[in-house]
């Protein structure tokens, strides 16, 4: 198949050969035309940055397996193809009062993304990652063999294969457990808060007492205004229903030739935001999709980025380092004159999550959208990182798209633990300038065992 297959930042070059599963499972029988980084698992493609990419050979469609294979109604736990989308999986689980244990910002991602990228979401505190709810899975490897990974069994390749970016083989399958819900919808609580530190004055209790917690930052607010947003708590209704979200009713039909998010419409946009959540202040029912997955009532909003797209920096620092770091990173981004459309920050807790390269740990988490301004915006990206791991932090490579060696290493320092279960035949862009780069030695991280 020849169309490019994007990442959802689409800053980054895409990958022009799709190979179907059938055309990858003929390629992986014939193991003499198989050359090393020739295949990467492809899902919905909403991934920001090129993780998602093999630009220089091909990227395996994975959504044609769709399926979901079974699914038990008295315990929650579900066998599913890994194209299979979690908007497939809320919709055929709710109805029996079960809800994914954790979802991410967007409903439109396969099943294998969401553990290939080990997700996170607003209930980090409670439920940790993704990954750890995931039960076992099938995974396709360039020899030909099946492998069917659990704690028990081929646990090495299962905890590298959680946040293992697909880099270990293709998952095929999986099964996962959900969580046991009263009901889909959620009670939300507003609280408005003007600063940053009165919101990490708030952010540990309203963590330990709510299944969901997230904040929204208006990042373009300086002075005294500086740091001030919302809190929006949130548990799922005793009393709620379970209808399932319906077709976006918004979308954006073509791409502008320029970018529509640029500072003015963002303050404007900020401004609605604020004035329209800070009226519901206080508790109110809602929608799951309206909590979980906002930016999905508008199809293809990337495009309004124009051509260039966008960069989404994600970071992550320590608790005690956050509220110094955190004004600073915000202050960073005002200072170059890059205004972030959806700015928002989250408190990790200390769940483990059984991948080796799991982004979250315990601490602070902050996200940044940011226009594609190339020069500006890698100068502003580069100082990002610097004020990151300078605290002691680590940048979420699952969102990124130009992050150097030194950075990801210094982020996941145990990243030749992943090299050293890597398929020679899987390859991604992002690992190709990383990891590649740092010319790992596995015969001497397994010496140092």
């Amino acid at each position: 198949m020849s169309k490019p297959y994007q990442s959802f930042g689409r800053a980054t070059q895409p990958t022009m050969r799709g190979l179907t599963i059938g055309e990858a499972r003929d390629m992986i029988s014939a193991s003499d035309v198989i050359g090393p980084g020739a295949f990467l698992a492809y899902g919905n493609g909403r991934s920001y940055g090129d993780t998602c990419q093999n630009a220089a050979q091909a990227v395996v469609d994975m959504r044609s397996m769709n399926r979901i294979l079974s699914f038990d109604p008295e315990t929650g736990i579900m066998r599913a193809e890994a194209g299979v989308m979690l908007s497939d999986i809320i919709e055929r689980a709710a109805p029996h009062g079960w809800f994914p244990a954790v979802v991410p910002g967007t409903r439109f991602i396969t099943l294998g993304g969401a553990i290939a990228n080990d997700v996170h979401g607003k209930n980090h505190h409670r439920r940790g990652t993704f990954g750890g709810h995931v039960e076992s899975f099938t995974l396709l490897r360039s020899d030909g063999s099946q492998r069917e990974c659990r704690p028990a069994e081929n646990d090495t390749l299962f905890r590298s294969t959680i946040g293992g970016m697909g880099l270990t083989g293709l998952i095929l399958e999986a099964t996962i457990q959900l969580m046991k819900v009263d009901s889909a919808d959620v009670d939300e609580c507003v609280s408005a808060f003007s600063s940053l530190d009165e919101y990490f004055d708030l952010a540990e209790e309203a963590d330990a007492e709510n299944e969901y917690a997230v904040a929204w930052i208006d990042q373009l607010a300086s002075g005294k205004h500086a740091g001030r947003g919302l809190l929006m708590t949130a548990n799922h209704s005793r009393t709620g229903s379970f209808k399932p979200a319906g077709q976006a009713r918004l979308s954006v039909p073509a791409q502008p030739p320029f970018n529509v998010l640029n500072g003015a419409s963002i303050r404007l946009f900020n401004r609605v935001y604020r004035w329209s959540k800070g009226r519901k202040l206080g508790v109110h029912r809602t929608h799951y999709a309206s909590y979980f997955f906002p930016l999905d009532g508008v199809r293809r909003w990337n495009r309004l980025y124009g051509p260039g797209g966008l960069y989404q920096h994600q970071s992550v620092v320590p608790l005690d380092a956050a509220r110094e770091v955190v004004p600073a990173l915000l202050a960073a981004a005002r200072d170059a004159g890059q205004a972030s459309f959806l700015t928002v920050l989250k408190r990790f807790g200390d769940v483990p999550s059984p991948g080796i390269m799991s982004f979250p740990r315990p601490g602070y988490t902050l996200t940044l959208d940011l226009p594609n301004r190339p020069t500006k915006t890698r100068q502003l990206l580069d100082r990002l990182d610097e004020i990151t791991i300078g605290a002691g932090g680590a940048v979420n490579p699952y969102k990124d798209a130009r992050m150097g060696a030194e950075i990801f290493e210094a982020s996941f320092p145990n990243w030749w633990d992943l090299e050293c279960q890597r398929d020679p035949a899987f390859m991604s862009d992002f690992w190709r300038r990383t990891a590649m780069v740092l010319q790992p030695s596995c015969n001497k991280a397994q010496a140092a065992e």
